[in-house]
């Protein structure tokens, strides 16, 4: 999984000789809370990769799961060892379109209402989604930003009865990069 993302971002990167199209980080930020009654969880991760190409919508990320930081070690060591098994899923990945390309106009600063379409990968299960967000052009890159929830149980991840009361059936997901142009 993780050559085949690899090698799908290099293609993204290297497709098209109009470099100028293309717009990565390395550092882009995602976030997650869990609220219940017992008990509020977050954690936040700010080792993510992620390219897109303005030309043809394509975008993707790349996230590694260990890379989480919660407030309470023993809550991450439970997140990687106990529900998202991360020596056997290392990575979390999403690879897509911008499904509404001529509503965003990249080369004029602004922001700019996005619709996410693609497949979202965690715990080695694939699901199709569509999300919206939003772009915002200046002269310093582009940022994205989005906002969406994911159930837990699509991703096949148990949650120990003993807990199952601490942990959210629905979790909210942020993600937000600061892409700067590939040179």
């Amino acid at each position: 999984m993780k050559t085949t993302l690899n090698l799908l971002i290099a293609i993204l990167l290297l497709s098209s000789s109009a470099m100028a199209q293309k717009f990565i980080t390395k550092n882009g930020n995602i976030s997650f809370f869990s609220s219940t009654p017992m008990e509020d969880i977050e954690a936040h991760n700010n080792q993510v990769n992620s390219a897109l190409d303005v030309e043809t919508g394509d975008f993707v990320f790349k996230v590694l799961i260990k890379s989480f930081k919660f407030e309470k070690a023993l809550m991450q060591e439970h997140f990687n060892e106990n529900y998202m098994e991360s020596d056997k899923f290392p990575n979390a990945t999403f690879q897509g379109k911008v499904a509404n390309l001529s509503d965003v106009d990249f080369t004029k600063n602004g922001t700019y209402n996005a619709q996410i379409k693609g497949q979202l990968t965690i715990h080695g299960v694939t699901q199709d989604i569509e999300e919206t967000g939003t772009f915002t052009v200046s002269k310093d890159g582009i940022a994205g930003n989005s906002k969406f929830n994911v159930k837990v149980a699509d991703y096949n991840i148990d949650i120990p009865k003993t807990v199952i009361n601490n942990i959210a059936e629905s979790i909210e997901v942020t993600v937000d990069v600061d892409l700067k142009p590939l040179k």
